[in-house]
């Protein structure tokens, strides 16, 4: 039997206009572009979708705009986390209404020293027993500052309704840890594209990481290599990622992203302030990492 939301996913950045309105056309044309690429599903309203920055009426109708322009066959996953249970509640039905086909549920974090096991399996536990849609638990803890526990993932994993997670940190160990005590159909994604590779040896059943935005058929070639067992092309492969994987990782995070993806062909649009464009001089550096991919630059 598949697993629910395994394969290559990309969270999409929300593109804004000069005056900070949310690009709808700029949504569509990016879906159309991505619709073209093999990749499995895209998320919405993750951390590359600047999900904090964006008020509840535009975060809704970003996930309405996209599922317009997105194919009903292929997955739409939306970050519906909020600081409280109610709110996130509420946002996951809200998502579910729109037509997105699971919630990525990032962690609350900003009463960080009360966040504990206890209180993260209840709070995604009332979510999930509330959400009409599957949930998927988010652990993201260079944004949050806070982390799900293995235990909690443990506990949290036997629920019917939470069928899997975006586990972006760098601990391979731990993530081996979470698959070896998680059931065998509770789904485990990478989410950093600088180890692409060894999350997937590590055996995740996918990933959802933002540099499939920018080259999709070869996250997807990598993805194939490792499936293979070919492990010389995929170390190969991963090395020739690296630079535009940091980039598009911790190196210059959203706007360098929406950079890149404006000079790959995309229109990434201007990030939120407080966030601003990157400068002229890193549009250089990313442009020669493009190049050395063989990626097409349109700027």
């Amino acid at each position: 039997m598949t697993k629910p939301f395994a394969g290559l996913l990309t969270p999409i950045v929300t593109p804004f206009t000069k005056d900070d309105n949310v690009d709808e056309g700029a949504l569509r044309r990016n879906a159309a572009a991505w619709e073209r690429s093999p990749l499995d599903g895209l998320v919405v309203l993750g951390s590359n979708g600047e999900a904090p920055q964006l008020d509840d009426d535009e975060a809704d109708r970003v996930v309405a705009v996209v599922r317009e322009a997105w194919p009903q066959s292929r997955w739409l996953v939306a970050g519906t986390g909020r600081e409280s249970t109610k709110g996130t509640i509420a946002a996951t039905k809200r998502a579910a209404v729109l037509g997105a086909d699971a919630a990525l549920v990032r962690t609350p974090s900003f009463f960080k020293p009360q966040m504990t096991t206890d209180v993260f399996v209840r709070h995604y536990t009332e979510v999930a027993d509330a959400s009409p849609i599957p949930v998927l638990l988010y652990n993201v803890t260079m944004f949050t500052g806070v982390s799900l526990a293995i235990e909690a993932v443990e506990r949290l994993a036997a629920h019917p309704n939470i069928v899997g997670m975006k586990e972006s940190g760098n601990d391979i160990g731990a993530i081996a840890e979470v698959i070896a005590r998680t059931p065998d159909q509770f789904t485990v994604l990478g989410g950093s594209a600088t180890l692409l590779l060894f999350s997937l040896a590590a055996g995740c059943d996918g990933a959802i990481v933002a540099l499939a935005s920018l080259v999709p058929e070869l996250c997807m070639e990598l993805k194939g290599h490792v499936a293979e067992g070919q492990w010389n092309e995929a170390h190969a492969l991963q090395r020739r990622l690296m630079p535009i994987a940091r980039s598009v990782g911790g190196g210059y995070g959203v706007p360098g992203l929406k950079g890149e993806l404006t000079l790959a062909g995309y229109t990434g649009g201007y990030p939120r302030p407080p966030l601003r464009p990157v400068s002229d001089a890193v549009l250089e550096i990313i442009r020669g990492q493009l190049e050395e991919l063989g990626v097409g630059v349109h700027v």
